[in-house]
């Protein structure tokens, strides 16, 4: 359930009940825990976002709403905010207020697949569909998921193609649990990107993914696929999604014909 409109941030300076008192059965002294106020209302939003009381694309109270229901400053409120924008958690939009972010707008497509054409802009990747089937989770992609083995999970492969010419095969992993009216076609009639989909018909929000990447050489199955030689070079990049509480949702092998792009990433 969403936290109470009221919910209000103790000061982190209170003393905790019995302190002083001098008991000679308190428990051994521990290090003090601190965390700054603003990250503490920015825990609180988290959690409501997790409850699903803001769905993907809509808007959450203004910084005003949201000092009077945790009892802070708005200047608090707004350094919380600056944070969940920064992790594309929230979008900010001049004059129109602050929204949960959605994969479903253009500018969030693509924030997870970072391949970029060699020349001009990418127009946009073609999907296609070419399995989607339920499953028995064996152990090594139940650990990753946090599953247990044989758990239902639903086994996606997918092609990405550029100006016509594959450039992805991906092979998705996702819980049963959560996915459990996920089809073939579902997945075929749906327009927009896969993530779009999962907010909006499952409620689940991929926020963060850890990648791995690696150099391979294409079998006969991926080269016939990707319509490459056997033996091409590809970039091989496995990544670990994750929704709020850090919860992995979703385990994906992806595999990149790069001959006409690369893999791009912005460091800070």
């Amino acid at each position: 359930m969403p936290p109470p409109t009221n919910t209000r941030v103790a000061n982190s300076t209170e003393a905790s009940p019995g302190a002083g008192s001098g008991s000679s059965s308190a428990a051994a002294p521990v290090g003090p825990s601190f965390s700054p106020l603003y990250r503490q209302i920015k825990a609180l939003i988290i959690a409501s976002l997790q409850a699903g009381e803001w769905r993907a694309g809509e808007g959450i109270p203004s910084e005003v709403e949201l000092a009077a229901r945790f009892g802070v400053s708005q200047g608090t409120v707004r350094k919380a905010i600056d944070e969940l924008a920064a992790e594309n958690l929230v979008v900010r939009r001049q004059g129109k207020g602050t929204f949960v972010a959605t994969h479903a707008e253009q500018q969030q497509q693509y924030r997870f697949l970072r391949l970029t054409p060699d020349e001009g802009q990418e127009p946009g990747l073609g999907r296609q569909l070419l399995d989607c089937r339920r499953q028995r989770a064996p152990a090594w992609i139940a650990h990753q998921l946090n599953m247990r083995t044989g758990d239902a999970m639903v086994e996606v492969r997918r092609l990405l193609h550029s100006k016509g010419k594959p450039v992805v095969l991906d092979d998705i992993w996702l819980p049963g649990r959560l996915f459990g009216g996920l089809t073939a076609e579902r997945l075929s009639q749906h327009r927009g990107p896969f993530y779009g989909l999962f907010e909006t018909e499952f409620g689940v929000h991929m926020i963060r993914a850890q990648e791995r990447i690696r150099a391979v050489a294409a079998d006969a199955e991926s080269a016939a696929l990707l319509q490459v030689e056997v033996g091409a070079p590809l970039l091989g990049v496995e990544r670990l999604s994750f929704t709020y509480g850090d919860v992995p949702v979703e385990l994906r092998r992806g595999l990149y014909n790069t001959s006409t792009h690369f893999y791009r990433n912005d460091l800070n």
